[in-house]
């Protein structure tokens, strides 16, 4: 470990700075690398048509991102069961990205896995992770709200002893969890459709996740999480406008999961879900499209998720990616000063 352990603060910046370094560097061979093999990302056919240049742009940069955290924390980080949980997590995630966008680039089409397959591959990881949440690491299925309230979702445990071990099965808390690694993971895929868009939020919030692990003492977590803010900087230098290179589903799976997994181990998954309040709102334009087109025939967006709605509004790709930086800025912001109201 390098640094100095006595200055927490000092080690998540030097996470940062580092994870930003060795992302951004180690991006501009990988890209040299897929243009020559010719791997690229395959654009949806019903998208908007200014999209349609981005065809072959290459893909999968969320290997190269993934991988800078993981140095980044390796040199910074002081290992415990949480933050060893976390990456787990993160990286089983990105493993079924990787799956999917290998599937999309193989057949050259804009699809991978099936939905059933992700669903399958996120029920074993978030299960996997919440066992070894509440057995290991001690976390608790009670989730808090703002204001003091909090709701016992441990009610309907079933404790079962293997081999001298008690294990505890909080069942409810369990589906939870499920949801909560589903949702994110899912919604952040959704919010990656713009050069920028979906680092930039994810920045942001990894930014005040890492601010809220260092208040609640997990200096581990707040490295993790400063390492991915700064990884997502160096994508972002050749994610801008017009992209170099997308993350993928490698990337955007696996940072989604990152969310939900700081979210349960730092006891904030209500406060989190208003820190990623833009990409809440870009599942739900989705969902709302789909209910409303098969009940109604209508459709509420001109097109879903919503960053593409306002595309067809007139806004400039670079316009509607720098306002929803904003307001995902806002919610972070909202979401931090909520925390205070859980640790007061």
């Amino acid at each position: 470990m390098f640094g100095d352990p006595s200055y927490p603060t000092y080690q998540v910046f030097l996470a940062l700075g580092a994870a930003a370094l060795l992302t951004g560097l180690a991006m501009a061979p990988f890209i040299s690398f897929m243009k020559s093999g010719g791997i690229g990302q395959q654009i949806r056919a019903d998208g908007p048509q200014q999209h349609l240049i981005k065809q072959g742009t290459p893909t999968m940069g969320g290997v190269v991102l993934l991988g800078g955290v993981l140095v980044s924390v390796a040199l910074f980080a002081q290992w415990s069961p949480q933050l060893i949980l976390a990456i787990i997590a993160t990286y089983a995630t990105a493993l079924v990205g990787l799956l999917d966008d290998i599937e999309s680039v193989a057949h050259k089409r804009s699809l991978g896995l099936t939905p059933s397959q992700k669903m399958i591959g996120l029920v074993v990881i978030s299960t996997a992770f919440c066992l070894a949440a509440v057995n290991i690491c001690g976390v608790s299925p009670v989730v808090s709200f703002p204001g003091g309230f909090g709701l016992d979702l441990g009610i309907l445990t079933t404790t079962l002893t293997l081999g001298g071990a008690t294990i505890s099965i909080p069942w409810i808390y369990l589906v939870f969890v499920f949801f909560l690694f589903a949702g994110l993971s899912n919604a952040v895929n959704l919010t990656d459709g713009l050069d920028g868009l979906a680092g930039g939020s994810v920045l942001v919030v990894m930014g005040a996740l890492a601010m809220v692990s260092f208040m609640s003492d997990l200096f581990d977590l707040a490295v993790f999480a400063g390492a991915i803010a700064g990884a997502c900087i160096g994508f972002l230098w050749h994610n801008c406008h017009p992209a170099s290179i997308f993350m993928g589903d490698t990337g955007s799976l696996a940072l989604g999961a990152a969310l939900a997994a700081l979210a349960v181990l730092t006891k904030t998954e209500i406060t989190s879900l208003i820190m990623g309040g833009l990409f809440i709102i870009e599942a739900l334009s989705v969902i709302i499209q789909v209910i409303s087109f098969k009940s109604t025939g209508k459709r509420v967006f001109l097109m879903s998720p919503i960053h593409h709605h306002f595309e067809h509004k007139g806004w400039k790709e670079t316009k509607v990616v720098i306002r929803f930086w904003i307001v995902s800025a806002a919610f972070a912001a909202l979401g931090f000063v909520l925390f205070f109201q859980l640790v007061r």
